[in-house]
């Protein structure tokens, strides 16, 4: 059984068991969360989309982490101009273990 959930603006393909990290979720480690923006359920034979979300769907899962992704550089230039820009960003994220799987 999987689902496709929504959280942090992205699109996630979920089964039960699986590790994901996922946007920073503002909630302690080791405490349960449900995700509520559930967009398609399929288990073996049957399959339900949402429009845009499945009725009743939920996903529960529990917060395994917090931490911050690799460092990203960003270099901006502007040639014959004298202008070179240098900048980092690493994102936060939350990593997350997919509990169960609910209709």
């Amino acid at each position: 059984m999987y689902a496709v959930v929504k959280t942090g603006g992205k699109q996630y393909k979920v089964a039960v068991g699986e590790k994901l990290k996922v946007e920073q979720i503002p909630a302690d480690v080791d405490s349960q969360i449900v995700l509520n923006e559930v967009l398609m359920i399929a288990d073996g034979e049957s399959l339900a989309v949402g429009t845009p979300l499945v009725a009743g769907a939920t996903v529960t899962a529990t917060v395994v982490s917090h931490g911050r992704g690799e460092k990203i550089r960003i270099f901006k230039m502007r040639r014959r101009k004298h202008y070179q820009k240098r900048q980092g960003h690493r994102q936060n994220f939350t990593e997350i273990r997919i509990d169960a799987i609910s209709k």
